[in-house]
């Protein structure tokens, strides 16, 4: 077996070190995007955890969002208390998890103080966050998310016109 690029055995250090109910699957496609990942694994596109990293006053906030649906800047920024929240860049992102745009893993994320979960992830059993490269996926359940993130369990996304 060949070993796992260093990100993704990073996530899988913090599952074995955790006794996370979780599972990495390497993919043999890449998965850049959530529609890409559902594909991947054969789930639907709500049951796929996309990991945005917002800049809200300066301070990398993650928003655990599923991915048939959009992260609320201003939802993000009143929950943390920040004047506003925009979407990280590149270089943040990697700056404020260690993970590159594409495969962002929702943990570990020792420079990120906030992580906020979407509630209505809740609604499947299973999910699928990125575990560190655009190969590689985590499945697991919602309450184990939200338990390995210390996320808060919030209203992150935009509401339906």
């Amino acid at each position: 077996m060949t070993p796992w690029p260093d990100p993704v055995e990073r996530v899988a250090s913090f599952l074995r070190s955790t006794g996370a109910e979780a599972r990495i699957e390497e993919l043999g496609v890449e998965t850049p995007t959530a529609e890409a990942a559902a594909d991947a694994v054969g789930c639907t596109l709500g049951q796929i955890v996309k990991s945005i990293v917002l800049v809200c006053d300066r301070a990398p906030v993650v928003a655990l969002v599923p991915g048939d649906q959009k992260a609320d800047g201003g939802k993000v920024a009143q929950l943390v208390g920040a004047r506003r929240a925009t979407l990280a860049r590149s270089a943040e992102v990697l700056s404020a998890t260690g993970f590159e745009p594409g495969g962002v893993a929702p943990f570990p994320l020792e420079r990120v103080s906030v992580v906020l979960v979407e509630r209505s992830l809740a609604r499947h059993p299973i999910v699928w966050a990125g575990a560190g490269s655009d190969h590689h996926m985590v499945a697991l359940s919602p309450r184990e998310l939200v338990r390995l993130t210390q996320g808060r369990v919030e209203d992150l996304v935009r509401d339906s016109p």
